[in-house]
């Protein structure tokens, strides 16, 4: 009968969920993982699907963007959300695991699958003349990363994450914020919130001395990639004015409202097409999130903004994937080759997870001769493997985590409030992910080819 195979390379979140849902379609799958013999300076176990920083995989709830795409990878066959209902510990609204077992679960169930074996060895070269997912992750080894820099182009994968937070627009209070561009040229694309002195001072003291994140080893030793996208924490440190001459400079940029420039003024640019979601201009940060939050909502017209994404500032290696990558997360014009995880411009374990989802079944489908699934943008899969093929507007990709403002806007405005419009996108998020579970759900035990 004809060999039905692919290979894996890398057991880390979507590494593990792109062989499983290979193998729950009978496709035989050698999977490559490099540890135990060679450890990145992240991982500290033998075991697959390491969480090597926190232990939540953050909100269940379906009216926040993660906990609506757990569901639809639950709904679909997932082995990393079935790992983790199995492994969770208490943590009120959120999914947190025992990491420990967790793992271990992930590990058993893919060591004991006939269709997959393991390969203890490091992968310095990719070979697509089998149908192949990388999925190495955001420290990927240097060798295979340098061979992966040569086969897309070496302007097409980026070393080191440097990215502003992201707020919902519908969150930003424009009886404060108002459009406009600096001197009024070209059109008003750029979302304002003006400070006044008192606002201001205010706001510098509690930045300079707000808590940072801790950086690991691996992160510190890229620091100075980070100069020409300095720390707006760091930034502020130079002196009390700093800001006023850099991001916040308030000239050329007069308030409607009172006919002259304020003190200070944020600019916020739109990310998306559909103008849902805004960054801060020049907040590349590695404050701690909630100290993002507390801070940045002292920002006059952000008192109640909603953060989906916060700014981030650490090593990470990434695709530029909207020159690159299709929404199956193949790589333009070889078909055999398909990347998943963090290496996509996914952030997160979840969303990890989904595009490892995403691509373990397309490589499938491909194998046996099927059409490729393209997940619609009304759900949360394919919103962001939208945003990963296509990218956002800034002409800076960036990694993206689940949320609401990449998912396609409701025809209709809904009354009610932020969650009830979250209602009505999940519960429309999950009649399309049903309709589709005939396609993207095995539906029988794996065959032996």
């Amino acid at each position: 009968m004809t060999d039905l195979r692919a290979r894996v390379i890398g057991a880390g979140l979507a590494g593990c969920e792109a062989a499983w849902q290979l193998a729950e379609r009978g496709i035989r799958v050698e999977l490559w993982e490099m540890k135990p013999k060679k450890m990145t300076p992240a991982h500290r176990s033998s075991g697959f699907a390491e969480l090597v920083c926190s232990n939540s995989l953050r909100s269940d709830r379906t009216t926040n963007g993660v906990g609506l795409l757990k569901e639809e990878l639950r709904r679909m066959g997932s082995l990393i959300l079935a790992a983790a209902d199995a492994t969770r510990v208490p943590a009120g609204s959120a999914l947190a695991v025992d990491r420990d077992l967790f793992s271990a679960y992930v590990t058993d169930r893919i060591r004991s699958h006939p269709l997959i074996t393991v390969i203890e060895e490091e992968v310095t070269a990719l070979d697509d003349s089998v149908p192949t997912v990388v999925a190495t992750g955001p420290l990927t080894a240097d060798a295979l990363a340098g061979h992966i820099a040569e086969q897309v182009g070496g302007g097409q994968l980026h070393f080191f994450d440097a990215a502003a937070p992201i707020v919902d627009a519908a969150t930003v209070n424009m009886d404060i914020a108002y459009f406009a561009s600096r001197y009024d040229k070209g059109d008003a694309d750029y979302l304002n919130c003006p400070m006044d002195e008192e606002q201001y001072n205010a706001f510098y003291d509690a930045l300079i001395s707000a808590e940072a994140a801790e950086l690991h080893d691996f992160d510190r030793a890229g620091l100075k990639v980070f100069e020409g996208c300095m720390p707006v924490e760091i930034m502020a440190s130079r002196g009390r004015d700093t800001l006023r001459y850099g991001p916040l400079k308030p000239v050329g940029l007069r308030d409607p409202r009172t006919g002259r420039e304020a003190y200070a003024v944020v600019q916020l640019r739109r990310e998306n097409e559909a103008g849902t979601m805004y960054n801060l201009v020049g907040f590349q940060t590695h404050l701690r999130f909630p100290e993002q939050q507390r801070v940045f909502r002292m920002i006059p017209g952000l008192e109640s903004a909603e953060f989906m994404r916060y700014g981030v500032m650490h090593r990470n290696t990434y695709l530029n994937s909207p020159e690159i990558l299709e929404p199956t997360y193949a790589l333009r014009g070889r078909p055999n080759l398909f990347f998943a995880g963090q290496m996509t411009g996914v952030e997160g374990y979840i969303e990890s997870t989904g595009s490892g989802f995403v691509a373990g079944l397309n490589a499938a489908r491909l194998i046996l001769g099927e059409a490729p699934v393209i997940f619609p943008r009304t759900t949360m899969i394919g919103a962001m493997a939208a945003y990963v093929s296509e990218g956002g507007m800034t002409g800076n990709f960036q990694p993206m985590n689940a949320n609401f403002g990449i998912l396609q806007p409701l025809p209709a405005r809904v009354k009610g409030g932020k969650i009830a419009k979250y209602e009505v996108m999940a519960a429309r998020s999950l009649a399309a992910v049903d309709e589709l579970l005939p396609t993207v759900k095995p539906q029988n035990s794996p065959a032996v080819f």
